[in-house]
């Protein structure tokens, strides 16, 4: 359902305590500049990054999802899950398992979201690897919609 003409409203049914599995899977990588962990410029590169895909024919439908991690307070690195190779675009594969919770809420509790995956990996006796996030409408549909649903994925060891 998309009622914004922007994101699709999110069922998080489905989502939550999930593994993912991937194997060389496809990503067009990304990064975005931020000040103190607040992006501010992800709304040009996630546009130009979505052309590319769509001029590229590369969108992994029904599998698309776009992982997102600080590498630190400046910069944020984006995953965009794709089909093929994107030209223009950086790319990358990723492999591994990963677990998932979804969480409702604003941004400003990512660092303690964080944590608890990290947790629920330390939880299942894996050493937590990387802890990204999926989020999954822009700030102005989360609004519209009245849930900010946000996907933590973390890789287990």
């Amino acid at each position: 359902m998309n009622t914004t003409g922007c994101c699709p409203k999110f069922n998080p049914g489905g989502w939550d305590d999930q593994e993912l599995h991937f194997r060389d899977k496809p990503f067009v990588r990304a990064t975005t500049r931020s000040v103190m962990h607040v992006p501010v410029n992800m709304g040009s590169v996630f546009a130009r990054v979505n052309q590319h895909i769509d001029d590229a024919g590369a969108s992994a439908d029904g599998q698309f999802i776009v992982l997102s991690r600080d590498l630190s307070p400046w910069t944020s690195e984006h995953l965009f899950s794709v089909s093929k190779a994107v030209p223009e675009e950086e790319m990358t594969t990723l492999s591994g398992d990963f677990l998932t919770k979804v969480f409702e809420g604003p941004y400003s509790q990512a660092s303690q979201w964080h944590e608890e995956m990290r947790q629920i990996a330390r939880d299942r006796k894996s050493e937590p690897g990387d802890v990204y996030f999926f989020y999954t409408t822009c700030p102005k549909c989360a609004k519209a919609y009245g849930k900010n649903y946000i996907v933590g994925v973390a890789a287990i060891a």
